[in-house]
């Protein structure tokens, strides 16, 4: 990663933890930021601390590329790495449960209880966003939640 690459990632993070603020903070000199709150739904702690988030790639980098992503160019990984046009795709979690989630598909890690429905919802649709394919295990267990899940349409606009 180049530093222009690193500072472009780094302006997506400060995007995505603004975004999902639940109370707003304060932006300071350097685009610090002071106060605000922010729930985390893959382990459902609200938390004061921005430092203490993480932005997750709810399909992470190198699920991707295990999906199809190794067959893109770099401009299309680069733009999958920064998609800020659907609000599925990056998600500022608490960094103990991003660390926790890695690189893990959902047939090795699913968030608590509460957020499964939306979470599988998601990883689906950023899945399907971007024409990345799933294995028969993954398709085995994302299949499990929808079942209890509220039948309920979703949108996707497609990415490339």
């Amino acid at each position: 990663m180049t530093i222009s690459e690193t500072q472009e990632s780094a302006a997506i993070s400060r995007e995505v933890i603004l975004e999902e603020a639940v109370t707003a903070p304060e932006v300071g000199p350097g685009c610090s930021l002071a106060g605000g709150s922010w729930f985390s739904f893959y382990d459902y702690v609200t938390t004061q601390d921005s430092a203490g988030l993480d932005v997750d790639h709810m399909v992470p980098l190198a699920e991707a590329w295990d999906s199809g992503a190794s067959a893109w160019t770099a401009a299309e990984r680069q733009a999958y790495a920064n998609d800020l046009d659907d609000p599925r795709s990056l998600i500022a979690v608490t960094a103990r449960s991003n660390r926790q989630k890695a690189d893990k598909d959902p047939a090795d890690w699913l968030p608590v209880a509460g957020y499964v429905c939306a979470y599988v919802t998601d990883w689906a649709t950023v899945k399907t966003r971007w024409g990345l394919t799933s294995d028969a295990r993954e398709k085995g267990v994302l299949a499990e939640p929808v079942s209890s899940c509220a039948d309920e349409p979703i949108t996707v606009t497609l990415a490339r």
